[in-house]
């Protein structure tokens, strides 16, 4: 039984009511912010443009404060749902979960692994012997002074991970997710005269299914650069997990869902569409939220945008030359109505998304990172080299599409 929750019903009314006064501001602003068509608010542009920005404010702390309560109602329907349940929360068979449990970083794991331990013990014990130098050398007629490598290693410029955390992330055992879709629902519940008969409703279920898929990667290593264990390990620790998690956060957005890709956002059947046209841009996401709330009946929690997309936002400027979300001087809200803006670099330039991204997508891990080492790959053994694997299996599920719609024409 779902529980009721009035002062987050209440919150959310509020939150609900100043959008719709801003959004009524940016609507007769129209896309050139031209606050003298403003009607709905007196004064001139700058305190017009003050009103805003207070409006803005308030809209965040209210958003805010719409979150933490989803967060203590999400808290309170979990331990009603365990208590029916007869199960004490924290009780998942997860050793991980134990008192004084740790997890081992990935480079521990590599370097405690059987296959690393048994390389080291087929070499054999060395010396190190500090000898003196007897004659007088200087920097002309000897070495030239030794200049130590720092720790430091500088990235590659590459996309940093940018969606993965906002997914709510499971655990499964299974090789897919699999779960039933309410695809009927007609409701002919009706007043009945005494001896009348009952309208017949009717329900509809369908199982749906998201196929776990497995990312990896290797790379070769020498022995001989192995015999430098810490800056290995920490090497390890950065890039092949990396590689791996920057693989699956380009997936979770695009990914085509033919052969073994996961199946992205992007390429749901179902989800909705927003195109911006002749409004401003946050009169159309404004709009695009408003279908997730009317069309899913879900509460949009996030948006994400290309870098450029949101630039074009936090640079919007009234007609004489006031800017809405903040002067150069202030770092400006990172939020849009309230929700908090994710950049994704993956995400396609002219195109933004909204969604209720807690409620209706899941990350489901088959097995977390694992790396692994060998020798056994083709010549290796004779070479002396390593080849050092790291993969990943997981299901991206979106629950309800028309939960998340796109910005077009940004």
């Amino acid at each position: 039984m779902t529980m009721t929750f009035p002062a987050l019903e209440e919150a959310q009314g509020k939150l609900d009511h100043a959008r719709k006064a801003l959004h009524e501001v940016f609507e007769q602003a129209g896309a050139e912010m031209d606050m003298n068509k403003v009607t709905v608010i007196d004064g001139d542009s700058k305190s017009k443009v003050d009103w805003i920005r207070t409006k803005n404010a308030e809209i965040d702390d209210l958003a805010k404060d719409v979150e933490e309560k989803l967060q203590l109602a999400g808290a309170a329907q979990k331990s009603r749902e365990h208590a029916q349940k007869g199960q004490p929360r924290g009780e998942a068979g997860d050793e991980r979960g134990k008192p004084g449990g740790k997890t081992k970083s990935f480079g521990e794991l590599f370097t405690d692994s059987a296959a690393f331990k048994g390389r080291q013990g087929s070499n054999g014990p060395e010396a190190h012997l500090d000898m003196e130098l007897k004659a007088l050398l200087d920097t002309v007629t000897g070495w030239t002074p030794e200049t130590t490598r720092g720790p430091r290693i500088v990235d590659f410029i590459t996309r940093p991970i940018q969606l993965i955390d906002l997914i709510p992330q499971t655990s499964t055992s299974q090789t897919a997710v699999t779960y039933m879709e309410e695809t009927t629902f007609v409701n002919n519940a009706a007043e009945i005269p005494e001896g009348g008969p009952y309208p017949e409703s009717a329900l509809g279920l369908e199982e749906k299914q998201a196929p776990v898929r497995k990312i990896g990667t290797w790379i070769p290593v020498t022995d001989e650069e192995l015999e430098d264990v810490p800056r290995v390990r920490g090497y390890i620790n950065n890039r092949l997990p990396f590689m791996v998690r920057q693989r699956l956060d380009s997936q979770i957005l695009i990914g085509t869902g033919s052969g073994t890709n996961l199946r992205g956002l992007l390429n749901v059947q179902g989800i909705q569409t927003q195109a911006k046209g002749g409004d401003p841009t946050p009169d159309a996401v404004y709009k695009a939220m408003t279908k997730v709330k009317v069309n899913a009946l879900a509460m949009p929690n996030v948006t994400v945008w290309n870098p450029m997309d949101w630039q074009e936002v936090r640079l919007l400027r009234t007609t004489d030359g006031i800017y809405i979300w903040g002067s150069p001087s202030e770092p400006g809200p990172a939020r849009i109505w309230g929700l908090p803006v994710v950049e994704a670099f993956g995400l396609t330039e002219g195109t933004a998304v909204v969604g209720d991204f807690q409620n209706y997508s899941e990350l489901a891990t088959r097995r977390g990172i694992d790396v692994q080492i060998s020798n056994s790959h083709g010549e290796f053994f004779t070479h002396g080299k390593q080849a050092i694997r790291a993969d990943v299996r997981v299901a991206f599920v979106i629950y309800r599409p028309a939960a998340f719609a796109t910005v077009t024409g940004i």
